[in-house]
C-alpha cells in the first residue's frame, strides 16, 4: 500500500523531483509505503513531510490507482498545504509548486501521478467522488 498526497497550495499543486530510485530526477507527488499500525491519511501526511518538509491538512480521499503487476494500490489524499514552507530532503532534489500550464507533464515519474494531476485539473478539488483508475501495462520502472 502506497500513500500520498496531492498537495495544493491556491491554484498550484506541489511535486517533488526523486532523489530516489526508481525514477531519480522525475517529478512526483510525494507519497510511500504505509507503516504498520499506521491510518492511510496519517501516513501521506508523513511521507509528504519526509519529502518536502511541507505539513498538510488531510482535505479527503482523491484516488485509488491500482498497479498490479507491481503488486501496488496507492492512496492519494487531496491536501492543503499549511504554509509555504518546504524545500528538498534526502528523498526529494527539488520541490516545486506548479501552475497547471507549468506541470512538467513529460518527466512525471509515475502513471498513478499523472491520473491523479489529470483527474484534479479535469473535476476540479470539489469533485466529491473518488477517483479510481489502474495501470495494467509495463510499468516504465521495471526491467
Amino acid at each position: 500500500m502506497i500513500v500520498g498526497c496531492l498537495p495544493v497550495y491556491e491554484d498550484k499543486v506541489m511535486l517533488c523531483k526523486r532523489a530516489i530510485a526508481p525514477q531519480h530526477g522525475l517529478w512526483n507527488l510525494p507519497a510511500g509505503f504505509l507503516e504498520n499500525g499506521e491510518k492511510a491519511e496519517d501516513g501521506a501526511a508523513r511521507e509528504t513531510l519526509e519529502e518536502s518538509q511541507a505539513k498538510v491538512n488531510i482535505i479527503k480521499l482523491h484516488a485509488v490507482f491500482s498497479l498490479p503487476k507491481v503488486n501496488q494500490v496507492y492512496l492519494l489524499f487531496l491536501a492543503q498545504l499549511k504554509d509555504l514552507h518546504f524545500g528538498p530532503t534526502k528523498e526529494s532534489l527539488e520541490v516545486s509548486l506548479f501552475a497547471q500550464e507549468d506541470v512538467p507533464w513529460k518527466d512525471i515519474a509515475f502513471h498513478s501521478t499523472t491520473y491523479a494531476l489529470e483527474r484534479y485539473y479535469s473535476y476540479g478539488k470539489d469533485f466529491e467522488g473518488v477517483h479510481v483508475g489502474s495501470y495494467e501495462g509495463k510499468q516504465k520502472w521495471e526491467a
